[in-house]
């Protein structure tokens, strides 16, 4: 691995952190699914409460995963880094190759 200075190491770990939780990764399953979605939408596809995904869904906002736009009185989400299906792909392959 190249050298990368530990404020780096801090953020990447922070990340694999929010992609650690499986209701994180159920939101985004739906997120990516679907395109975008409310709260309630997201949370009916990854099947948890609306409280649940709309606390995950501010940590995967703030940690720069997910964005949020207001249309009216409704907040839609959608995924905004770009290299999430990449990620999941690759680590889900692994998984797969294990069993």
């Amino acid at each position: 691995m190249p050298a990368i200075p530990a404020t780096a190491l801090d953020d990447v770990a922070r990340r694999f952190s929010l992609l650690g939780n499986p209701t994180r990764l159920r939101i985004l399953g739906a997120l990516y699914d679907g395109g975008q979605g409310t709260v309630g939408e997201i949370a009916a596809a990854a099947q948890v409460s609306v409280a649940n995904a709309s606390q995950h869904l501010g940590r995967l906002a703030m940690g720069g995963m997910v964005g949020r736009r207001q249309e009216g009185r409704t907040v839609v989400y959608q995924i905004t880094e770009p290299v999430i299906e990449q990620l999941c792909a690759l680590m889900c392959s692994t998984v797969g190759a294990r069993r």
